[in-house]
């Protein structure tokens, strides 16, 4: 998420106000990539669950498409 980004959802949201107050842009940035992070790990863990899901039915493929797309989601918290 960028920096502009976050500044938009803060203003959308109501806490517009918090930018103007020293420091807090920073606060707000760094609670914005927590809360990224949280929602990318369980949308990881949803894709773990159906690659277990797709394993337990011998679909191979599936199990792969799956597990790609949980090591995907999970890279983007590293770009």
């Amino acid at each position: 998420m960028t920096q502009d980004e976050i500044i938009e959802i803060t203003k959308r949201s109501g806490l517009g106000m918090l930018l103007e107050i020293g420091g807090m842009d920073k606060c707000l940035e760094h609670f914005a990539k927590l809360v990224a992070a949280k929602e990318r790990e369980a949308c990881a863990d949803v894709c773990g669950r159906f690659a277990d899901e797709a394993l337990a039915c011998g679909d191979e493929d599936a199990v792969m498409c799956f597990e790609q797309a949980e090591d995907a989601i999970r890279a983007r918290g590293n770009a």
